[in-house]
């Protein structure tokens, strides 16, 4: 039995999967590939890495000002401006709390538009879909949540995060360093973390528990789940990437069986 094999004894009516490795590129599959599936806040990381993108094009900087007064462009990517989760309202100051805003990346979306004079959505294709081959996705709502896409354009994503070419090797080490160490906030579905460890646009596992991600996956594991029953994960002391689509919102039936098959596929790639 292969590890992707799990899924289907999972409680939803369609999913898709690929496991994808630095050297190997896509290792395992399984599913409908190329059915597109709403990506819900795995759209973040996508929207997040046209950012960094523009800062290398020199477009924005990361330390500029953006959004609540205080406020940078790394603020908003590392959920640390102090803007509420869905609104544009100030809920505290800069630095103070992790709070996770998707109302953030539709700020930095309409910051990246305003300077380089290009819709976002136009900008993350040119940016990011079209060189990586990514035909199939789009980003027809929210910068926070709103993109759309197929496991096998996420998995090209996801050997990019192993092995930038859009990106130096140092901007992604930045991308999935702690920003403000020590913040403390939610994940959503999980509850408070002291901390809630973040980069720029990426979770990132740190020590907590429970998770998302495997047991077995190392603290340095970065990734996003969306509240659609996605989700992308990299390891980078393995060299391993995950991605998985399904129709079923997130919910506790994925809290057991996404850690498992995490720990399913360490075991059989590592």
């Amino acid at each position: 039995m292969h590890s992707l094999d799990l899924l289907s004894d999972w409680p939803v009516d369609r999913s898709a999967a690929a496991v994808v490795t630095r050297d190997g590129g896509t290792v395992a599959s399984r599913g409908d590939l190329d059915g597109i599936f709403p990506l819900a806040s795995v759209t973040k990381p996508l929207v997040a890495y046209a950012a960094l993108i523009a800062v290398e094009e020199g477009a924005i900087e990361l330390d500029q000002p953006a959004g609540p007064e205080g406020s940078t462009v790394r603020h908003l990517l590392a959920h640390a401006s102090g803007l509420a989760f869905g609104e544009r309202t100030v809920q505290t100051e800069p630095e103070r709390k992790r709070i996770y805003s998707s109302a953030g990346f539709e700020v930095l979306a309409e910051l990246v538009e305003a300077e380089t004079g290009i819709e976002f959505p136009e900008y993350l294709r040119q940016a990011v879909f079209e060189p990586l081959g990514m035909q199939s996705s789009s980003l027809p709502g929210s910068a926070g949540h709103g993109a759309q896409s197929s496991v096998a354009d996420l998995a090209l994503f996801a050997r990019e995060l192993l092995e930038p070419v859009l990106i130096s090797h140092e901007t992604l080490a930045e991308a999935t360093s702690v920003q403000f160490p020590g913040l403390n906030g939610l994940v959503p579905g999980y509850g408070m973390f002291k901390p809630n460890d973040w980069g720029l646009g990426f979770e990132i596992r740190g020590e907590k528990n429970p998770h998302w991600t495997a047991t077995g996956n190392s603290p340095r594991t970065f990734g996003h789940f969306g509240q659609s029953g996605t989700f992308i994960w990299v390891d980078p002391e393995i060299s391993v990437a995950t991605v998985v689509l399904t129709d079923r919102a997130f919910g506790d039936w994925a809290k057991p069986l996404w850690p498992a098959l995490g720990d399913a596929i360490i075991t059989e790639f590592t």
